[in-house]
């Protein structure tokens, strides 16, 4: 599949000169302009290279660490189902990443507290999974 690099960087040249980030809200889905991205990482689709993102941490008015959304139900430890107006869909774990509100193009609707606290443990299991070559680490205050 070929990528129109091109034309994702004259819509992100738009976007940041054009948009302001609009009100937004952590465990809220919003369509997300992600653009057209390296090998494997998450792409949008469609015109404005958009994909439903979940509003994960909110840093400030204009920043967020997002988790990219697919409308197909995926199963395995790097992906958390949800349902949302009662459609599911997963939320891809190993694609997080730091975004701009400038991004966000209009709001899909908003996590129950109890699914949000469910992807917030899958999240965290992740993050302390053991590296199956070293074994397990034992913190001794040295980094």
């Amino acid at each position: 599949m070929n990528k129109d690099f091109q034309k994702w960087h004259t819509l992100k040249s738009e976007i940041d000169a054009k948009h302001k980030s609009p009100l937004f809200r952590k465990q809220e889905i919003w369509w997300c302009s992600l653009g057209a991205n390296v090998g494997f990482e998450e792409d949008g689709k469609n015109e404005l290279f958009e994909r439903p993102v979940l509003v994960f941490r909110k840093f400030n008015k204009e920043l967020f660490l997002g988790l990219p959304m697919t409308s197909k139900k995926k199963e395995g430890k790097y992906y958390c189902a949800i349902n949302l107006h009662d459609i599911g869909r997963s939320a891809i774990l190993s694609q997080i990443r730091v975004l701009s509100g400038k991004r966000l193009i209009r709001r899909l609707g908003k996590l129950s507290d109890k699914q949000f606290f469910a992807l917030e443990n899958s999240f965290i299991l992740i993050i302390k999974e053991t590296d199956p070559f070293r074994g397990p680490q034992v913190p001794n205050g040295n980094l």
